[in-house]
């Protein structure tokens, strides 16, 4: 949908836009849903393999044991440092460049990942970790793709669907642990983090099916006349950085705390794929359920999701009921998580720096919840 404008006539050949902001071009409305499902899905199931080696890797390759949570911490870093890196890319060359080049520092985080392992190298193994996460903060801009709207669907259905296939990574992640420990049974270490890059290298050819055109052209604004205050950003922030804390905080204390109550790696594994599978299954019923509640209301039904969690396990001694407490801690954590995103977006045009500052904040508490449960343990049972 391009036409030649009067003004370009004397330069033969010159081609400019004249659709409207937002406007899919070249089939987009047909394909733009699935590949924003499709990537996030991608995305959260490189983090899951990631996530699945991680603490005890880091355990048995850290020079002092308290050093062990570094690898994670170095995820989350990265994850925080490419989310203005990512907004501003978005703006300027769309989504196809920009895509592409966090699924390509996620491909050399995954393989560095796997040499450190290998070569028993500790801080080699946390640059593959903060590569990963680098990849991974260009992968939280699918969801703020999806709230934006495109190809006709709402924006709440829309992230909907992409935030709920999210889920598939938690149904596919252990599968893929599983694969990965029958091919290598002596260290399942290396095998995932080459998962994890493999995944990324898919996510990498999924990102060329952008139109390299249309994607730089900005979404149109959801009200025209409402100009994005950055003060109404405050509170969707803040119940939402309030939740990834609390999340962080609780999810790498439970392993720890199921281990000395005596669950055996089978019901720890077990139960960290239903909290992963919690995670981003609530994700689906967003758009009812903020129609029906309001979107203030369910994020902070989500926050009380994570208190109401830590009362669960700090009274859970067996593996059912940690399990129970980390699926109602991944529930709260995914509806905290979408409602503040909708509710950004519901309260004018945000551009993405402010989208990028929101995820910042998040990714700041997830880190603070991360050393928190390192300095502090959380004692559970």
């Amino acid at each position: 949908m391009t036409q030649l404008l009067p003004e370009a006539a004397a330069r033969a050949g010159r081609l400019v836009c004249f659709c409207p902001p937002g406007m899919p071009v070249d089939g987009a409305a047909r394909r733009g849903p699935a590949l924003l499902a499709a990537g996030f899905a991608l995305s959260v199931l490189s983090q899951t393999l990631t996530l699945g080696i991680l603490p005890l890797a880091g355990l048995l390759l850290a020079p002092k044991a308290g050093w062990a949570t570094l690898p994670y911490m170095a995820m989350l870093l990265g994850a925080a440092v490419a989310t203005f890196p990512a907004s501003f890319l978005l703006d300027a060359f769309g989504r196809r460049a920009s895509f592409a080049l966090g699924a390509s520092h996620g491909i050399a985080g995954g393989l560095v990942l796997a040499w450190a392992v290998a070569a028993n190298a500790f801080w080699p193994f946390c640059l593959g970790a903060f590569w990963l996460g680098v990849a991974q903060g260009f992968g939280l801009f699918y969801r703020h793709e999806a709230a934006m709207g495109a190809g006709g669907f709402s924006r709440a259905m829309l992230l909907a669907v992409v935030f709920g296939s999210g889920a598939l990574a938690g149904v596919a992640g252990p599968s893929v642990l599983a694969l990965a420990a029958y091919v290598s049974p002596a260290s399942i270490f290396a095998p995932a983090a080459l998962a994890a890059a493999a995944v990324q290298v898919v996510l990498l050819g999924l990102s060329m099916m952008w139109s390299p055109a249309a994607d730089v052209v900005a979404p149109a604004p959801t009200t025209a006349s409402a100009p994005f205050d950055l003060r109404e950003a405050v509170a969707p922030t803040v119940l939402a950085a309030a939740a990834w804390f609390g999340m962080t905080a609780l999810m790498l204390a439970a392993p720890s705390a199921m281990q000395t109550c005596g669950i055996g790696a089978t019901g720890i594994v077990g139960a960290m794929a239903w909290h992963v599978v919690a995670m981003y299954a609530p994700g689906f019923g967003i758009a009812a359920l903020g129609k029906w509640l309001g979107l203030r209301a369910v994020a902070v039904m989500g926050l009380a999701l994570v208190v109401g969690a830590r009362l669960i396990l700090g009274n859970s001694a067996d593996a059912p009921a940690f399990t129970l407490g980390l699926v109602v801690l991944a529930v709260g954590w995914s509806l905290a998580t979408a409602a503040s995103t909708l509710w950004m977006q519901s309260t004018g045009a945000p551009p993405r720096w402010a989208l990028a500052l929101h995820d910042a904040c998040l990714l700041a508490a997830a880190l603070a919840g991360a050393m928190a449960a390192g300095a502090a343990p959380l004692s559970f049972g």
